[in-house]
């Protein structure tokens, strides 16, 4: 085979090619060499690229460092991830809430450092209409059968009922916060909740409430009682439970002032609702009694 052969296969050393260019980095792919000093003096091709990726690089950093600006409490968009939870979630925080257990804190294990207002908003609703509707059933079988009697649903209940259940959800929640807020002060080594959290709380706790209210509609008052007993000592536990870990270093007085409230607060929701939209019904005559009356009746 003669030396000069255009097919015979020669090999190129690397220092040759080196020695061609020196300011410039090359890729050989397919024999063809690319000069990545060219690409990189290219505006057309970084511009756009390069700010994009350092966006986007800033954006991972504060992510994964936990940076990130939350928009200020004013604003909607400040709310909208409270309301960004799941079907299940919410359905094991309703559960927690009516199965409370010693040693069980609510806020420590459903809430998990993420509160949600969708569930305690919701909650608190079907409440107001559920007192509202089985309060105007109520007085419709209380007096089912009177002559002069006429039903007229009694719409106004609605807004009272609005009234007392979310001033009862929000500004009883905001008290303990500012309390705890403040004892947390003086006390450096008290456990501290969020504004938030205790909102949750308060919400999730009332509804045990909406059974025991629909169980109101029946015109007797030992199965009222009974069903304010037992969604009190429900609802009532969960607070107890949740607030204790919270209070308990603190001075003695202190404790006691701060569960009475909290205590005595759930107690006169349940009874006032129930004193104020279940009428008392009326107490059955017997037939001597009866009698009684009409022969009083004819007399006169």
């Amino acid at each position: 085979m003669a030396a000069n052969d255009p097919f015979q296969f020669q090999e190129f050393e690397e220092s040759s090619l080196q020695a061609a260019d020196k300011d410039s980095t090359t890729i050989s792919i397919e024999g063809d060499l690319i000069n990545l000093e060219t690409l990189r003096n290219t505006p057309d091709l970084t511009s756009d690229g390069g700010d994009n990726d350092l966006l986007a690089s800033d954006d991972k950093a504060e992510l994964l460092s936990g940076q990130k600006k939350s928009a200020p409490f004013w604003t909607f968009e400040y709310y909208q991830m409270f309301f960004n939870v799941d079907t299940r979630h919410v359905k094991e925080r309703i559960i927690g809430s009516v199965l409370p257990w010693p040693g069980r804190n609510f806020i420590h294990i459903y809430l998990r450092r993420n509160p949600d207002l969708y569930g305690p908003f919701w909650i608190c609703t079907t409440l107001v209409f559920a007192i509202a509707i089985s309060g105007n059933l109520s007085t419709f079988l209380v007096n089912l059968g009177k002559p002069d009697y006429t039903y007229t649903p009694e719409f106004g209940k609605v807004t009272i009922a609005a009234t007392a259940i979310f001033i009862y959800a929000w500004l009883v929640p905001l008290a303990v916060w500012g309390f705890l807020l403040w004892r947390n002060n003086k006390i450096m080594n008290l456990v501290s909740y969020s504004f938030m959290e205790i909102v949750c709380v308060y919400g999730y706790s009332l509804s045990i409430y909406i059974p025991a209210v629909v169980l109101w509609i029946f015109p007797f008052e030992w199965l009222r009682w009974l069903s304010i007993l037992l969604a009190l000592l429900l609802s009532g536990s969960v607070l107890v439970f949740t607030f204790w870990p919270v209070v308990r270093d603190d001075h003695p007085k202190m404790i006691t002032a701060v569960m009475s409230a909290i205590v005595v607060l759930n107690v006169l929701l349940a009874v006032g609702c129930k004193a104020y939209f279940f009428s008392k019904p009326e107490p059955v005559l017997k037939p001597t009694m009866v009698a009684a009356v009409i022969h009083a009746n004819a007399t006169t």
